[in-house]
């Protein structure tokens, strides 16, 4: 008993580990007691709405896991699954019904979109209000401006940034290398890290000589979406490494047959950091507590709104 308990107890004082789990929960149970004062003093349930388009596996356990994290914090959800055939105007059509409906705050069309139908269509019909993950071109051309405010930002890069912040990671004048640059994670990722007075390099898959890179990074956030890619001898001594990607690789030790992994090599990278996200448990779980923040947030502006004009 004695062995399992400090057993137990080192493992998740672990002080490299950065567990968004525990980080993450601690963001829930704030935004619970929140949500709940909202509702007495307003009658206002916050909603969120998501928008799936097929029934790939992967999405509606995605959907899943939002809906149960909506139900855990008190807010309102509902899903829209549409038949995987429909057109790209139907869906549209759905959407702008969605962005009418006063009882939804947020609204997020889950990605990937069926072959045919043009996401970039689809995204930029969702209303800016309620533009949740942040992904509509006006909220990502004002994080790019200096001096302009997103109405929302994309919540996975926002969940990173929440990580440093509540891990006491210092990050102006620090050297941050960003491998990515996806429009979901990468370039709203560095975008951040700029407006917070880091020095930020992105790199990708035509840079050269991405150790030299990486040698000189403090802060290093890697969304590649290749397992295991970034090996601990490639890194500066002391790093703080967000590792974003989650891939699954073949383990025949395993009851499914495989286990997911990042895009860091953990154990080499242990090594080196000083403080580190592990695989799973470290920036998923905060990206869906930044999902039910920006809904929150979508709530309060849309009572202030109706307040102010009646």
């Amino acid at each position: 008993f004695f062995f399992f308990f400090f057993f137990g107890f080192t493992m998740a004082a672990d002080p490299k580990k950065l567990n968004g789990n525990v980080i993450s929960k601690q963001v829930r149970e704030s935004l619970k007691a929140e949500v709940a004062q909202f509702i007495e003093s307003t009658g206002v349930i916050p909603g969120l709405a998501v928008v799936q388009v097929g029934d790939r596996a992967d999405s509606t356990t995605y959907v899943r896991m939002k809906q149960r994290a909506c139900e855990e914090v008190g807010m309102r959800f509902e899903h829209v699954l549409l038949s995987g055939d429909i057109s790209q105007a139907e869906l549209v059509a759905r959407v702008q019904a969605v962005n009418a409906d006063a009882t939804v705050h947020g609204l997020i069309v889950q990605l990937p979109l069926p072959d045919g139908i043009d996401s970039r269509v689809v995204l930029d019909v969702v209303s800016l209000a309620k533009d949740v993950d942040g992904f509509h071109p006006q909220n990502i051309g004002a994080l790019a401006m200096k001096g302009r405010e997103p109405q929302f930002v994309p919540c996975t890069p926002r969940g990173c940034l929440e990580l440093l912040d509540r891990s006491g990671v210092e990050i102006a004048g620090k050297n941050a290398v960003v491998v990515g640059r996806s429009n979901i994670v990468g370039v709203p990722m560095s975008l951040l890290l700029l407006h917070r007075d880091a020095t930020v390099t992105v790199c990708h898959s035509r840079t050269r000589d991405l150790q030299a890179h990486l040698r000189d990074a403090d802060i290093v956030v890697a969304a590649v979406g290749r397992p295991e890619m970034i090996r601990g001898e490639w890194l500066k001594e002391g790093c703080v490494v967000i590792d974003v990607g989650i891939n699954s690789v073949e383990d025949s030790s395993r009851a499914r047959g495989y286990r997911l992994v990042g895009d860091v090599h953990y154990a080499s990278a242990y090594e080196k950091a000083s403080l580190i996200t592990p695989v799973p448990g470290g920036v998923g779980p905060m990206t869906v507590a930044m999902l039910l923040s920006a809904t929150f947030t979508a709530a309060k502006r849309a009572h202030s709104s109706v307040t102010s004009s009646s």
